[in-house]
């Protein structure tokens, strides 16, 4: 009985040693599964941290990199400025300029008036001549006034050491346009014009010499500017030069206005 039970254990203790060596040799199996995979976290780890989606940074706007590097910038982007307006652009460079743009200002009307007396100069044989043309502008006629000697050469030269007799009326060249050398036009209004021509027609009537250095051509049209309230330059400058001046010390102004008592001459 006990020989047998040996034998029969023999099997089954070999039977249980091999179970035991396969699961032990399963064991160490898993236990080396379980190091290789500990070993393994560091690498899967860097795999699914490579696999996750990587966020792209934007390069910053202008402005925002401006902000980053100026520390005087602002934070935040401005919104665009708007160009201004005209009337804005002009009033920011232009301090007289009214705040509101007002209407195109309209062109000032004519104050030219239907008459006028046109001052002169021409060239002549020495220094030249000054006279008047006076008139309507809407009339091509013309009426002429000016003092110089009455005759030819004699009369012209005694004038520089006497008193000679005088003419007023047109003089040869008056009306040629080539000998001019200067004008001044002024105009008058419906109400002057005949008190101004009258006072020329007084002045021819009472003008009986001529002298070169005090009753000359250019004191005679400058009693007429004169009696028409303009300024008047000294009366021994050339005819050109005296008309030049007279405009001058005007202004170049082109309308005369008289004075409330310019009929009393």
């Amino acid at each position: 009985m006990t020989t047998a039970n040996r034998i029969v254990r023999g099997p089954l203790f070999i039977a249980g040693v091999f179970i035991l060596a396969a699961i032990g040799t399963g064991g160490s199996s898993s236990a080396q599964q379980v190091t290789q995979h500990a070993a393994l976290q560091p690498d899967l780890q860097a795999l699914q941290d490579n696999a996750k989606p990587r966020v792209q940074v934007r390069k910053p706007r202008v402005a925002t990199a401006v902000a980053a590097t100026d520390p005087a910038a602002p934070a935040t982007s401005p919104k665009p400025v708007k160009k201004p307006q005209l009337a804005t652009a002009v009033d920011a460079t232009d301090s007289a300029t009214p705040e509101t743009s007002g209407k195109p200002a309209k062109k000032p009307q004519s104050a030219k008036g239907p008459y006028y007396v046109d001052f002169r100069a021409r060239t002549a044989a020495s220094y030249g001549h000054a006279f008047v043309w006076y008139g309507k502008t809407s009339e091509k006629k013309v009426d002429i006034a000016g003092l110089h000697p009455a005759g030819d050469e004699v009369p012209y030269i005694l004038g520089h050491l006497m008193w000679v007799p005088s003419e007023t009326g047109a003089s040869y060249g008056d009306l040629d346009p080539q000998y001019l050398t200067a004008n001044y036009r002024v105009y008058l209004n419906e109400a002057d014009a005949p008190k101004v021509f009258a006072y020329i027609k007084h002045l021819q009537a009472t003008s009986p010499l001529w002298n070169a250095q005090t009753t000359n051509c250019t004191a005679f049209i400058g009693r007429i500017a004169t009696f028409m309230g303009l300024k008047v330059p000294f009366h021994l400058l050339r005819p050109e030069n005296y008309i030049n001046e007279l405009k001058a010390i005007n202004g170049g102004r082109q309308t005369a206005q008289l004075s409330p008592d310019a009929e009393r001459y």
